[in-house]
């Protein structure tokens, strides 16, 4: 006895459309489907009508269709289905089908031709037909796929390259000579490139509040055991990590030139907590915080590096940072929409 196929894992019943007038064509044609394991769900239709109207009110695996039926030609079916279902794999199972008739056919869309003389091979080219319809399925999910990839790569790219242009820009107004400009500008770009690395490394997924941190410090060793972090974890966007890295290396490279940083006994506290709001958006609060460097003086204006820290928790961060100037050392208070937080 031949072994029953397994229709699916989850062991759904295959969903077929019968286009066949003849009863007795028909009852031999399920005898052969009995292959199946569950039965198959079978929709018979007798004439064009009975056809259009299974069509348009089912959603079927596969459509078997006698190629001649009386008020209605194969060729016919084959068309109405193409246009309709054309992810339906559709197979003619005719008495009469010549070697130019079923060429074609197949060149019209038919998957497979099955003469009623040898219906014992319909249902490894039912099982062929639907192994074919679902390559194509995936081939399409990955093309679609790679297109939503190439679209989000090209609006990211166009959103760094406006970044690194404002940036540039913005760096050469406010820098007094070309050493201070390069020597700024760098910083800057390295930081950008530091967090698209994170980012990147996280296949463009959420990535650590304190990576985010350790990755804006990596390039200044020197001054790393003075920085002090602590807070649950929290989970950011790929946005976000770009944000909160030139953020960081604002307030990085800031210490370390006019703040607690440039003295050999200053330090800073990062801190920061997390709180869940309704669709898993985290609002983060942080504070970076110095003590023990030089007295602190209130800038009479901003520089960039304080403008760009502003502008990106607002714009690019949904958030708002508070910049505050008590002698003992500068503060800021960031508050953000990281996303997802845990």
């Amino acid at each position: 006895m031949t072994d029953r196929i397994k229709r699916r894992e989850d062991s759904e019943s295959l969903r077929i459309l019968m286009l066949e007038d003849s009863r007795f064509d028909a009852e031999l044609i399920l005898a052969h489907l009995a292959d199946f394991d569950p039965n198959p769900i079978v929709v018979r239709a007798a004439s064009r009508k009975e056809y259009l109207d299974a069509l348009g009110q089912a959603d079927f695996d596969v459509i078997l269709a006698d190629y001649s039926v009386p008020d209605f030609e194969g060729v016919s079916a084959l068309t109405l289905a193409s246009e309709r279902a054309p992810d339906i794999p559709f197979i003619f199972v005719s008495g009469v089908l010549g070697e130019e008739i079923a060429i074609e056919s197949v060149k019209r869309g038919a998957t497979d031709y099955v003469l009623k003389q040898r219906l014992s091979r319909l249902p490894a080219a039912i099982e062929r037909a639907l192994a074919e319809a679902r390559k194509r399925q995936e081939l399409r999910k990955a093309e679609q796929r790679t297109e939503l990839l190439v679209a989000e790569l090209s609006h990211r790219v166009k959103n760094t390259l406006a970044t690194v242009i404002s940036i540039v820009r913005q760096t050469a107004r406010k820098s007094v000579g070309v050493d201070e400009f390069q020597d700024a500008l760098l910083g800057r770009l390295n930081a950008l490139a530091n967090a698209h690395a994170l980012v990147l490394e996280a296949n463009w997924r959420e990535a650590h509040l304190d990576r985010v941190l350790e990755r804006a410090l990596q390039p200044f060793p020197q001054i790393r055991p003075r920085v002090m972090a602590s807070g649950p974890t929290v989970e950011v966007q790929p946005r976000a990590v770009l944000a909160l890295t030139l953020v960081f290396h604002e307030l990085v490279t800031n210490a370390i030139k006019h703040g607690a940083l440039s003295s050999e006994a200053g330090s800073v506290t990062v801190k920061w907590s997390a709180k869940k709001n309704p669709g898993n958006a985290g609002n983060v609060t942080l504070v970076w915080r110095e003590q023990d460097g030089p007295q602190v003086i209130a800038p009479a204006g901003n520089g960039f590096g304080m403008l760009l820290l502003e502008r990106s928790a607002r714009y690019e961060l949904d958030g708002e940072a508070c910049l505050e100037f008590p002698e003992t050392g500068f503060v800021c208070n960031l508050s953000f929409a990281a996303g997802a937080a845990g």
